[in-house]
């Protein structure tokens, strides 16, 4: 569970380990992720208002590395928030605040349609040949080399090599790789790409697999020109 208010959260605790679950907690959201990545959990229960990273930006993150089951917790109880969470890849939503029994009943049913609580973390690690992407170690390999990238970099291309052969705007990057994406400008993308190309060792524009798409965005080319 990830969750900032220490009252809340023993609640949570004490409700969860009575039911008979493991619970691990964590106050903000860059610490929530680290846990999930370190841990691999069968279900998250994610609250909105986080410190460091939001609830939102949490979501995002988890959805790129598992289809793990996540459950928001939200003092938010508009319709918009509501559909922003499902939409955002969120299984289910409550308002707090909420019954006892309502939550521990929504988190069973969302194990029992999760296989037994069995996802796909174990399927993480992205690799095509020519890369190897480790989420949880943050590692990534280029023909057995390893490279070492920036946080920021490891996101963009964790990024572009999830979605191969399909093409990314600035604004998808700027909301996939970077914390705060506020502020930003699109040209930012472009000198982190040039950059990010580098040290992969893909300088050459025609050879690189990170390719530009005049007025679109960039993508990444799977081995051997597969989308």
């Amino acid at each position: 569970m990830v969750e900032d208010d220490p009252d809340i959260a023993l609640a949570l605790r004490l409700l969860f380990s009575r039911a008979g679950y493991e619970v691990a907690h964590a106050a903000d959201g860059r610490s929530g992720l680290k846990e999930a990545y370190a841990e691999h959990p069968d279900l998250v229960v994610l609250d909105v208002g986080l410190p460091e990273m939001d609830g939102w930006q949490v979501l995002e993150r988890l959805r790129d590395v598992s289809d793990v089951p996540v459950l928001v917790l939200t003092a938010h109880g508009q319709e918009a928030e509501k559909v922003r969470g499902l939409r955002g890849g969120a299984d289910d939503y409550l308002t707090k605040p909420f019954a006892n029994n309502e939550l521990l009943a929504r988190v069973e049913a969302l194990l029992r349609r999760s296989s037994s609580g069995q996802n796909n973390w174990a399927s993480q690690v992205y690799d095509d040949g020519l890369v190897h992407l480790d989420p949880t170690k943050r590692r990534v390999y280029v023909k057995g080399e390893e490279k070492r990238l920036t946080p920021t970099e490891f996101r963009l291309l964790n990024a572009l090599v999830r979605h191969a052969g399909a093409v990314l705007s600035p604004n998808q990057l700027l909301t996939q790789a970077w914390d705060d994406p506020t502020g930003i400008g699109q040209e930012r993308v472009k000198f982190a790409v040039l950059r990010l190309r580098r040290k992969l060792g893909w300088s050459d524009p025609d050879e690189s697999p990170i390719e530009s798409v005049r007025g679109f965005g960039y993508r990444y080319r799977r081995p051997g020109g597969e989308s």
